[in-house]
């Protein structure tokens, strides 16, 4: 019988899954400014990383099911495509609660990763173009450094062009 994973001193369930997986990381900490407009811009900045590698995770409703796309912060979310992606018709932002209660994260710190429900993954298809992207690690002020090929095994994602400039 496997283990649950048990949240670590200092970790999330997101770095959790991550050190099961054996998958390489690095975490990136920053001081959270809640008076800041953008959760992934003000991430990018602390870090001194391009937006284009800082990839925020969002929680939309297609057809009734959560659906999470990962998607530049430097952009947003194309909802259409998000639908056309996992074969939807309609896609809308999830209510940010139900968000929060299915992936077990707060808004500005909800991970693709060790989600308490795990939900169907778009990664945008930008994401292929990096060697890197930084996501959130499951809390405001912490984000994780991975490969995209890693994430989108992790979750189980499918690549698709669902952001947009």
């Amino acid at each position: 019988m496997a283990k649950k994973a048990k949240k670590q001193s200092g970790g999330t369930p997101a770095t959790v899954a991550l050190t099961e997986a054996g998958v390489p990381f690095t975490v990136h900490a920053y001081e959270h400014d809640p008076a800041h407009p953008s959760y992934g811009e003000e991430a990018a900045e602390a870090m001194g990383v391009s937006p284009e590698r800082v990839f925020k995770t969002l929680v939309a409703d297609v057809d009734g099911a959560l659906v999470v796309a990962v998607v530049p912060v430097a952009g947003s979310l194309d909802l259409k495509a998000l639908a056309t992606a996992v074969g939807g018709k309609r896609a809308a932002m999830a209510d940010p609660a139900a968000a929060e209660r299915t992936t077990g994260y707060v808004r500005g710190g909800i991970s693709p990763l060790g989600q308490r429900k795990r939900l169907r993954t778009v990664l945008d298809s930008s994401a292929s173009g990096h060697t890197t992207i930084c996501v959130s690690a499951g809390r405001r002020g912490l984000e994780v450094e991975l490969a995209p090929a890693d994430l989108a095994q992790l979750t189980d994602a499918v690549s698709a062009p669902v952001g947009r400039t």
